[in-house]
């Protein structure tokens, strides 16, 4: 009996020994609806149809980038679950889509989500909700306001940003330019004219000596460019999508106006606005990058580039590899990845956002050289740097040096 009652004590030492352990490890592994020990659940709506259906490669490409991730054992051992809805560009049915994700699909967040006005839409229900609104695809200064927007972070260099960063351009090379100016009439148009302003200073009341805006429902916006050349303006600051940027680049061809044209970044694709618009037409366009471009010849032996190759042959053989906004894609993926990798098994709401605040000279594959992601508790815009670059030949030529769009605007 003595030697049976150690066994026991000893067996039952063990055992609590072992269920402490077992303990501590559940007690150290935090989740919020949407993750478990095997799935992180993660949101996005795309405009898969609708004016601004061209750039739904970016959530095509960001399937494949986690399909990747997934096969490659998940992170932390978990495997995502990447839920994506199309809302056509239709802030209303964003709002239902969102609605949808957050209280039936239950996801842990909504990642990069397309668009101003569709994100505008619900900006206010993800923070009243608390759940993240992340890297959303839209450059709006209005997403770095973590403040009164805690849930809520941008991605790429904002607009009013990239408006100071053509203006200063103007006024060191065009001091005398009269310049027309092509806005999309919502927030996102509004907001680079805003830059625009702001960088040229005192001198924009007598610089801009046209304004016009279009509305996304509009088949055609031909009749705006035929008004912006009576203006006599030798600058166009064009910002509009794909769609209508390739529109505005064949209209001013087909009447021969011949400015100084200066286009938006996030429609600077090839094949998405430069191609549809005509090569031929598009000759000296000016416009700005913070990701590599494949097609230039520069990067055909650079690593990342190769890495990026390789991941489209195996996960996305389809993409069109000169659509800029597969590598956008691409790079926004890889940076949600390691906001949950730095999760590890605390994956709350209010962790994700923490750790979506804490990235420090993080390189992502595909972005420029120099160019890093930055983020603090009080700033939530993770990337403020770019390269102008001009449409030459079949690609852009970038020219200068890669500009901190917070600084000096």
């Amino acid at each position: 009996m003595p030697a049976l009652h150690v066994r026991l004590a000893a067996f039952s030492a063990a055992f609590l020994i072992a269920a402490a352990t077992s303990n501590a490890a559940l007690a150290q592994k935090k989740y919020d609806i949407g993750a478990t020990d095997t799935e992180i659940k993660i949101g996005n709506i795309m405009a898969y149809s609708g004016p601004a259906s061209s750039y739904s490669v970016i959530g095509r490409t960001e399937a494949a980038y986690f399909a990747k991730i997934n096969a490659e054992g998940g992170i932390n051992g978990r495997k995502i679950n990447f839920i994506s809805y199309d809302d056509g560009y239709s802030p209303p049915k964003t709002v239902e889509q969102a609605r949808k994700l957050v209280e039936s699909d239950e996801v842990l967040l909504i990642f990069n989500s397309l668009g101003t006005p569709p994100n505008s839409a619900i900006h206010k229900y993800m923070n009243e909700k608390k759940v993240p609104q992340l890297f959303v695809a839209t450059g709006a200064t209005k997403w770095n306001d973590p403040s009164a927007f805690p849930w809520t972070m941008g991605f790429q260099p904002n607009y009013q940003s990239e408006g100071r960063i053509y203006a200063r351009y103007i006024l060191e090379n065009m001091p005398n330019a009269r310049i027309a100016v092509l806005y999309q009439n919502d927030d996102y148009g509004k907001d680079y004219l805003k830059g625009l302003k702001d960088g040229l200073g005192a001198k924009a009341a007598s610089m801009i000596v046209a304004e016009d805006s279009y509305e996304t429902t509009e088949p055609t916006i031909d009749s705006h460019i035929i008004k912006l050349k009576a203006s006599g303006a030798d600058v166009f600051f064009d910002v509009a999508i794909p769609k209508f940027a390739a529109q505005a680049i064949r209209k001013a061809a087909e009447i021969e106006w011949k400015p100084t044209h200066f286009l938006n970044n996030v429609s600077s694709s090839i094949s998405a606005a430069i191609k549809p618009a005509g090569i031929e037409n598009a000759q000296g366009v000016i416009s700005s990058a913070y990701l590599k471009d494949p097609t230039d010849a520069q990067w055909k032996d650079d690593a990342d580039i190769k890495a990026w190759n390789a991941f489209l042959d195996k996960y996305y053989s389809e993409a069109n590899r000169i659509d800029a906004n597969v590598i956008y894609g691409y790079a926004v993926a890889q940076t949600m990845v390691q906001v949950l990798k730095q999760c590890g098994d605390d994956l709350t709401r209010a962790n994700v956002m923490k750790q979506a605040a804490s990235l420090h000279d993080f390189a992502v594959r595909g972005l420029l050289p120099g160019v890093k992601i930055n983020t603090s508790p009080t700033d939530f815009a993770p990337i403020s740097q770019m390269q102008l670059m001009r449409f030459k030949g079949e690609t852009w030529e970038r020219f200068g040096d890669v500009i901190n769009s917070d600084v000096g605007g």
